[in-house]
């Protein structure tokens, strides 16, 4: 059967609604039919996205702050780093949503929406069926961004990045407003790596959030004692208020996710392995390949051969942090200390982006002590990930 769309987008979230505004925006494409499938309406504020870029996006008229330098704090060093070239953003769930469903309205002929579960998805000679709670829809290409379901290795790693934030209020100035704190570990590690993030939007309003990698999730008490104590020692006892809450649980793995199921439907967000396995951070990824989609689509109307860009090395990079994560979790305060105490800035933000070349990446690892890391290269040769070392 001829499809009805020729783009079906499987989810609304960060990663679908990304792709749906670049297409919406390739003039090459305005004749395309494109179905967005989401069980529900985005109309909260359910997350923030921070990233830096050294260039202009989609969302700057909508950035809810962006600084020009980054805080860095750990018991053997702390430093405040100016960007030259760099700009570190944060950006509102709501206001994402708002900005991109202006777009897709403004465009009503190309895009349609319908409040669905997508059940499955189905390769056919002709592109894909959708099984979902509304029926079902036929597509040249579809695009899966739904959360992905793992079936764990026994090769691989799994952990968490889980964190609870709370955007406080003061009646005093209590806050740097031109510094956000990229990572503070002057907390207790608990023999784990721990870390808290401060955005701070004017100097008596900030968002405060407690970071975590590791294996199992804390009870929600645990996660708020801990806030607690943070604010007590930053404010120094004095009062604030709670305005918002914010919770998460990332899956930080070198799981293997697949680009692609089969010849028509294509993997984002998690789903796709756009998370950054060894920092969680996700947006500007998920940009980068809607870029790169919209594209071949709108040059050659089919799917790109290389879907993501990705570089081997990176992932192996990836893979040594996150084995040391699970050996001994707390060592990751030192790892990081040293690299922004030995590199320029724009070299880790570089390398963190995988943006780097060969000469640069063994700058990088030649700037932190290199034994565990020889440690968990000789896991992944062995085909073990690293057990915690008592």
């Amino acid at each position: 059967m001829e499809p009805e769309y020729d783009y079906l987008l499987a989810g609304g979230g960060a990663a679908g609604l990304s792709l749906a505004y670049h297409l919406s925006q390739e003039p090459r494409l305005r004749g395309k039919r494109v179905l967005l499938l989401e069980p529900a309406a985005k109309e909260q504020n359910d997350r923030t996205w921070s990233f830096w870029t050294d260039q202009p996006t989609p969302y700057d008229a909508v950035l809810a702050a962006e600084w020009r330098q980054l805080a860095f704090r750990s018991p053997q060093f702390s430093v405040v780093l100016p960007l030259r070239r760099h700009r570190y953003c944060t950006l509102r769930g709501l206001d994402f949503y708002r900005f991109v469903q202006a777009a897709l309205a403004a465009r009503p002929a190309q895009f349609t929406r319908v409040e669905a579960r997508v059940e499955h998805l189905v390769n056919t000679p002709a592109g894909v069926v959708a099984h979902t709670s509304a029926g079902e829809f036929r597509a040249r290409y579809a695009f899966d961004s739904r959360p992905p379901h793992l079936t764990p290795r026994p090769d691989r790693r799994y952990l968490w990045q889980h964190f609870v934030g709370w955007e406080v209020e003061t009646d005093f100035d209590a806050f740097d407003a031109a510094t956000p704190v990229f990572m503070d570990f002057t907390v207790p590690q608990q023999r784990e790596c721990r870390f808290v993030y401060v955005l701070p939007f004017g100097p008596r309003r900030a968002l405060v959030e407690y970071t975590l990698f590791s294996s199992q999730l804390l009870q929600p008490a645990e996660y708020e004692e801990a806030l607690r104590a943070y604010l007590h020692q930053l404010l120094a006892g004095r009062p604030y208020r709670v305005a918002e809450t914010e919770t998460g649980a990332i899956p930080m793995t070198d799981h293997s996710f697949e680009a692609r199921d089969g010849a028509h439907i294509v993997n984002l967000g998690t789903r796709g392995g756009r998370v950054k396995a060894s920092t969680g951070y996700a947006f500007l990824r998920m940009q980068q390949q809607a870029a790169r989609l919209t594209e071949a689509l709108a040059t050659t109307g089919t799917l790109p051969h290389d879907l993501t860009g990705d570089r081997w090395q990176f992932h192996l990079f990836d893979t040594l942090l996150l084995d040391i994560m699970q050996r001994r979790g707390e060592r990751t305060r030192d790892i990081f200390a040293e690299l922004f105490q030995r590199n320029p800035v724009e070299r880790i933000l570089d390398f963190l982006d995988e943006r780097t070349t060969w000469p640069q990446n063994l700058q990088v690892m030649n700037s932190v002590t290199p034994w565990p890391f020889l440690r968990s290269i000789v896991q992944v040769l062995r085909g073990q990930p690293g057990k915690r070392e008592e």
